[in-house]
């Protein structure tokens, strides 16, 4: 295939994917549109790797022109997938690229859905300047650029790799934004207040920086996760007195965490056999990935983590360790049906788990978009209704 062929090809797909993408909802307005019509994702991942189905540990496959196609490579550049470009911030070697499992991605371009979602959620409007934490391939910066201009448009990615490799492909595609190689939470230092800041990793909590570097009157579009899971997208406008606040615009969307904010690679000690307090429960382990209650418990145990592993008698248990405070949850199955729970240490995990669920069904049981947060000098928490509702603290910002 030739070049004016990719490039006739890939201008269909792009077409291809707008419908689809504003069919479905995402894609609202006509600025963006164009920018996705007109930038060529493909030169952002020219190789990447895909999830396969296989069954047993997650495993990926490389996907490049040369293992199957220039077509086939060009279909599942424009299909609406998050396609990964490394795993476990190391770079990867193409020479002789394999199917790798047992990884953690680190790098990606997102799933375009998201992507588009959260810029028209940004509402921006012409002559405004943004700043993007997270340059990642590139591919959501081109699409800033092609709708505000270079000038008004600065990114900042983590990597040095990631961010050389994202240099280059926008150059190449004749795209100029302001380009910075640092640490994202710290924002853009020195750079005059911009009017919209956007994350594309998910935060334990919303950086000073962001809010100071955002104009008062400006917007802040961010994912918020834990270490459980992700708490969902949310949107924030900076006040006069350099506070922010606003409400989850869903509960759905998931980055990876900035790698400042990453778990601890230790879980904390699994409890001995009888160690703790137990009384019986009436909520079992699935609330924890359930969507709505899950998001609750993220909110009650910030700092907590959980699996499951065979238990005290052998059936499987969910722990809820947290290596913050040293503090642990333990549900195990009844043999008559429901659950037990043993708890240790300073904090009383799945006591706090269950206040939490009580005023939520209090409330209603809503979803994530009844939630807000506010964000102060000294603390941020989110909150359920209003301002003045039920709220849980967030961990402090790196």
């Amino acid at each position: 295939m030739t070049a004016p062929d990719i490039d006739a090809v890939a201008a269909r797909l792009r077409q291809q994917l707008a419908d689809h993408l504003a069919t479905d909802g995402w894609l609202r307005s006509r600025q963006w549109r164009a920018a996705v019509e007109d930038v060529p994702r493909h030169e952002f991942v020219p190789r990447f790797y895909v999830e396969t189905d296989a069954p047993g540990l997650t495993t990926w496959e490389p996907i490049t022109p040369e293992l199957i196609g220039v077509e086939e490579w060009l279909r599942r550049v424009y299909a609406d997938d998050t396609l990964i470009t490394q795993f476990d911030g190391r770079d990867i070697d193409w020479t002789d690229p394999k199917p790798i499992s047992d990884a953690h991605p680190t790098s990606s371009s997102t799933l375009p859905a998201l992507v588009v979602r959260m810029l028209e959620d940004l509402l921006v409007d012409d002559g405004m300047t943004v700043l993007e934490i997270g340059t990642g391939t590139g591919y959501s910066t081109a699409l800033l650029t092609r709708r505000l201009g270079a000038g008004r448009v600065a990114s900042v990615e983590t990597d040095p790799g990631v961010a050389a490799r994202a240099r280059d492909a926008l150059t190449r595609c004749g795209y100029a934004p302001r380009l910075l190689s640092g640490d994202g939470l710290r924002g853009y230092p020195g750079a005059p207040p911009f009017d919209r800041t956007i994350a594309t990793m998910g935060v334990r909590s919303i950086p000073s920086a962001w809010v100071e570097q955002t104009r008062p009157g400006g917007i802040i579009v961010s994912t918020l996760r834990g270490w459980m899971r992700s708490l969902g997208l949310v949107r924030l406008t900076v006040g006069a007195d350099r506070n922010a606040q606003g409400r989850f615009l869903t509960g759905e969307p998931s980055f990876m965490i900035a790698r400042q904010q990453d778990a601890p690679e230790s879980l904390g000690m699994i409890p001995a056999p009888g160690e703790g307090d137990a009384r019986d429960t009436g909520h079992g382990p699935e609330l924890l990935t359930m969507p709505d209650s899950g998001f609750i418990a993220q909110l009650a145990m910030p700092t907590a983590r959980c699996f499951t592993l065979p238990g005290d008698d052998g059936a499987p248990a969910t722990y809820v360790l947290d290596a913050a405070h040293g503090s642990f949850a333990v549900l195990a199955p009844l043999n008559g049906g429901g659950w037990t729970v043993r708890q240790g240490g300073p904090v009383r995990l799945w006591d706090d788990m269950e206040k939490a669920l009580a005023l939520w069904g209090a409330a209603g049981s809503p979803g994530p978009t009844a939630f807000g947060l506010t964000v102060t000098a000294g603390t941020q928490h989110v909150w359920l209704g209003t301002p003045d509702g039920p709220n849980w603290k967030l961990p402090a910002a790196a």
